[in-house]
């Protein structure tokens, strides 16, 4: 199967009630982790790589490794640029292949948002490519993305439906409380439904994208911080919240601290446990099965997307 759009599987989602699983990749045994999972569980699943993952991995190689999956594994399948700071990193995506792009332009004003993701749309339409965007600012940090506490916004969801209809763009990140990194709340977990409920009222036919919902998962952060790491206090939103938003109009959830987590904690355990070794394939072999583990949960049990392929 050929790399596909986001538009029929957010259409399936919309009408069935389900998220799909957006999930950030850098390296190959992330890849192969995230997409064996999804095929076990039927599921479909968008790859995504932030301009900052590009860079590190290189353009070329995410392509072939993405095709590489397709070979094995015969899913709908979404290559999806993730934060993209400008139209020129939109445009160089799209021109490699990607099938759907983000044009990020939640740090300007409203009318610069409006006006750059017109510009991104009109291009990557042409090409046969959708577009996300985004309308608020979710504060935390996330590879290039730093947006400090008391920068972060809500959206407007009068702003939204206006935004959309001005854009024409496919789909929209909102910001209901989530934040990047690992750090997401100091006190009780809190997300603005809402806010989620009146923006699907004004555009319900707009699918709904949450960024910075990583879990940060406690376990995983636990055997980080046994085996040599300092992140204490790392706290995400809860599994029963993403639930909730699955079912309640989101349609696409992302997903990084979450499997950076899974895989870095791995490593530690076995390098701590195991200090001779030093052959790359002991190590990375466990952490590509954890972060397998880490994306089935999070599409059987969190996102409702199994069998949904």
């Amino acid at each position: 199967m050929p790399l596909v759009t986001t538009k029929e599987m957010f259409e399936k989602s919309m009408k069935e009630g389900f998220a799909i699983g957006a999930f950030n990749v850098n390296n190959m045994e992330i890849i192969q982790g995230i997409v064996d999972a999804a095929a076990e569980e039927n599921s479909p699943v968008i790859l995504q790589a932030s301009s900052s993952a590009i860079k590190y991995a290189r353009i070329g190689y995410l392509k072939k490794m993405v095709e590489a999956a397709l070979e094995e594994h015969d899913i709908p399948i979404v290559l999806h640029l993730d934060h993209g700071p400008d139209y020129e990193t939109c445009k160089m995506c799209i021109d490699n292949g990607f099938t759907s792009v983000m044009i990020d332009g939640s740090k300007y004003d409203f009318e610069e948002n409006v006006a750059l993701t017109k510009k991104v749309v009109e291009y990557a339409h042409m090409k046969g490519v959708v577009v996300e965007a985004e309308l608020g600012k979710l504060a935390g940090i996330e590879d290039d993305v730093n947006v400090a506490s008391d920068d972060a916004m809500y959206t407007d969801p009068a702003q939204a439906e206006e935004f959309v209809r001005r854009t024409g763009c496919d789909s929209l990140a909102i910001a209901i409380g989530t934040s990047h990194g690992a750090y997401k709340f100091k006190g009780d977990a809190r997300l603005r439904f809402d806010i989620l409920k009146e923006v699907k009222t004004r555009i319900p036919n707009t699918p709904i994208v949450l960024h910075g919902a990583s879990t940060v998962i406690p376990e995983l952060v636990e055997k980080c911080n046994k085996y040599g790491g300092e992140i204490p206090g790392a706290k995400g939103v809860p599994d029963i919240m993403l639930h909730q938003a699955s079912k309640s109009g989101v349609s696409k959830i992302n997903v990084d601290t979450d499997l950076r987590l899974a895989m870095t904690s791995e490593i530690r355990k076995v390098l701590v446990e195991e200090p001779s070794v030093f052959d790359p394939r002991k190590y990375l072999t466990p952490a590509r099965e954890s972060v397998k583990k880490t994306v089935q949960h999070k599409i059987r049990d969190v996102f409702g997307s199994s069998n949904k392929a």
